[in-house]
């Protein structure tokens, strides 16, 4: 291990480490020194009977159940598996310039290669520790007689001298230390330039040398086993006996992992700052411009997860070209945001995907796991969970969204008995309108509140008009106000108010509506077939148990409001494709989108919110006026 100031640090943790383990280890031993100490003084004479042999005989039973106990501690932090994080693996035969990189970035850093490369779907990277046994690592990968040098490449181990070794006798196999899997996010990939991959990973990469030292891996290990034991103890399933021992384990594991936490906290912030300092003289400039780039592309990937990949999730279709579309995301917000400009101008380099092989079978592997992890998706295709390319998402997800939704709508108008048409002595339509969904929501106070709003602001402007007065109004409650409400609900937008008088206000016309719109959402979801097991699972995907996924849920459930209005907003995009000539479209950075005359409508949603949370149908009734949406004509559903 290098001479870093981080490093030995990391070391002085490290040993701490150990010391909490060798402190352990010796109060386990301690019941059966002092049973050795008493049989012996028993032998030789030097003790009696009486209330010698009964302390001697209650030593001796302590010291066989302490070490039992200890017994039953070690074996569960040597076997428990550590946590792995789930990724794709990529072989070297698939990506051979991405390994040729990594490894020249460690013999530039002077410390061992990873030995493996994985992509994760998320924007980070690190190294992983996967030697344990249950991660498929063999103790011994190589012929007898050969070893792995620092380079990652086989090298022969040195022989006993002659008259040395055993004769006949095969020679040792030894377990060659196994340097870290490097794992990388796999949008940096697509995102990133080479060079700017090379500047990010440097200190990643750099990290393998304070790993490598022996009371730091040892540390580590001893850590992992005690998290591990902890995750056993604490599994359901057990029979009594067996959740009474692991419980006992589960304790004194929780207790050496409190003992421990500090010292291996501040170790690994050890062999970071090591790692960072042996790597801030390769590639420094770059790495300057390639931080902004990891914060870049951050924000595009979280963008596309929760706005264009999860609406497909949720209907059974996952993309399959998820960090292809970051760049798509990311040179759109570079279009429209000013503090973006210029880095579109990095696609004209040599994009980092380019050292794969395969770049889009790696893609579509990392979409497939990305939609398992932040939606809980089944780990293989199926006929109710089937891919769906860029192309095809407009027509494949975003109609069909649309038409689910306002069909869902209108189930729910159905079982509350709301009719199909306004006028009581005209004949139902002969499929569902927007203009049942107008009449239903259009409160008859706001009507009210908002003819009186307009009678107020023609008044008041009359009688400025009169006077000739520039300042504002004196009376505070006359028909400024009005004006100010009927300035903004002209505009389209509803007035602010507070989000604390809003919970707390009577429900609507909407209110019964949202509450039976959540719980057919919920009954959907609760009748949904379970999803198939995997057919075979490799090491990384049997790490976790269907029950926990998703990992990392991206948005909390969503409330009666918000269902509410997209499925208003989901009907009144069906209007608009069936009457006015529309078009359904994907928006890069905001998800589904409806497109009239190839242009993005961007002032849908306030109107819908106008009328959802207010009652006011009128500033959604002119836009579908001025766009040529006819809302008494049927559209069709799914």
């Amino acid at each position: 291990m290098g001479v870093e100031v981080g490093a030995r640090a990391a070391r002085s943790r490290a040993l701490a480490v150990l010391r909490i383990r060798s402190r352990a280890l010796a109060v386990a031993l301690l019941p059966a020194a002092v049973a050795v100490v008493l049989l012996a003084a028993t032998a030789m004479g030097h003790i009696g009977g009486g209330s010698w042999a009964a302390a001697r005989w209650a030593v001796t039973v302590l010291a066989v159940l302490v070490l039992l106990g200890a017994g039953a501690v070690a074996l569960v932090v040597a076997r428990a598996r550590p946590a792995m994080s789930p990724t794709v693996p990529i072989t070297e035969a698939s990506a051979p310039d991405l390994y040729r990189l990594v490894r020249d970035l460690a013999d530039r850093l002077e410390v061992p290669a990873p030995s493996a490369i994985a992509l994760t779907p998320d924007c980070d990277s690190w190294l992983e520790d996967r030697t344990h046994r249950a991660h498929g690592t063999p103790a011994d990968t190589t012929a007898p007689g050969t070893g792995t040098g620092p380079d990652g490449a086989r090298a022969e181990l040195p022989t006993p001298p002659h008259g040395t070794a055993i004769q006949g006798a095969r020679p040792p196999r030894r377990r060659a230390p196994v340097a870290p899997v490097l794992v990388i996010g796999s949008p940096f990939l697509w995102w990133m330039r080479v060079g700017e991959l090379r500047a990010v990973l440097a200190p990643v990469v750099a990290g393998t040398g304070p790993s490598a030292h022996p009371d730091i891996a040892a540390a580590r290990r001893f850590v992992r086993g005690l998290d591990a034991a902890v995750a056993v103890a604490s599994a359901p399933g057990r029979g009594p006996l067996a959740r009474t021992v692991l419980g006992g384990v589960g304790k004194v594991a929780r207790l050496l992992l409190r003992s421990c936490r500090v010292h291996a906290a501040e170790m690994e912030r050890g062999v970071a700052a090591a790692a960072a300092e042996r790597a801030q003289n390769v590639d420094y400039g770059v790495r300057i411009v390639a931080q902004e780039q990891v914060g870049l592309a951050y924000a595009g990937w979280d963008r596309l997860l929760t706005r264009v990949a999860l609406p497909a999730w949720r209907m059974g279709r996952w993309p399959s070209r998820l960090d292809a579309g970051v760049v798509s995301a990311l040179t759109e917000l570079s279009r429209r945001d000013r503090l973006a400009e210029g880095f579109a101008s990095r696609l004209g380099e040599r994009p980092a995907c380019d050292l794969l092989e395969e770049p889009g079978a790696v893609d579509e592997a990392a979409s497939l796991l990305a939609a398992r992890l932040f939606h809980g998706g089944p780990a293989e295709p199926g006929p109710g969970w089937a891919p769906v390319a860029w192309q095809e998402y407009p027509d494949e997800v975003v109609d069909r969204k649309w038409r689910m939704d306002a069909a869902r709508l209108h189930r729910v108008l159905d079982a509350l008995g709301v009719s199909r048409s306004s006028d009581p002595t005209a004949g139902d339509p002969k499929g569902p309108t927007l203009g049942r969904v107008l009449e239903h929501l259009t409160d008859p106070e706001a009507m009210a509140r908002r003819a009186a709003a307009e009678v107020g602001a023609g008044s008041a402007g009359a009688g400025r008009t009169r006077s000739g007065l520039t300042e504002s109004g004196a009376d505070a409650d006359g028909a400024e106000a009005g004006l100010t409400d009927a300035e903004l609900a002209q505009a389209g937008f509803a007035a602010a108010v507070d989000p604390a008088d809003v919970v707390d206000a009577p429900e609507g016309p909407g209110g019964e509506l949202a509450a039976r719109l959540s719980a057919e959402v919920a009954r959907e979801e609760a009748v949904a077939p379970p999803r198939p097991a995997p057919a075979g699972q490799g090491p990384d995907e049997a790490l976790w148990d269907d029950g926990v996924l998703p990992l990392f849920p991206l948005q909390p459930p969503r409330s009666g409001r918000e269902l509410l209005a997209d499925h208003v907003t989901a009907m009144v995009c069906c209007a608009a494709v069936d009457t006015a000539g529309a078009s359904p479209g994907l928006d890069w950075l905001d998800g589904p989108s409806l497109l009239l005359r190839g242009e993005r409508a961007a002032d849908l949603t306030p109107r819908v919110l106008t009328l959802v949370e207010d009652g006011d149908p009128e500033p959604l009734r002119h836009w579908l006026t001025e766009l040529g949406v006819r809302p008494e004509k049927p559209v069709r559903l799914v």
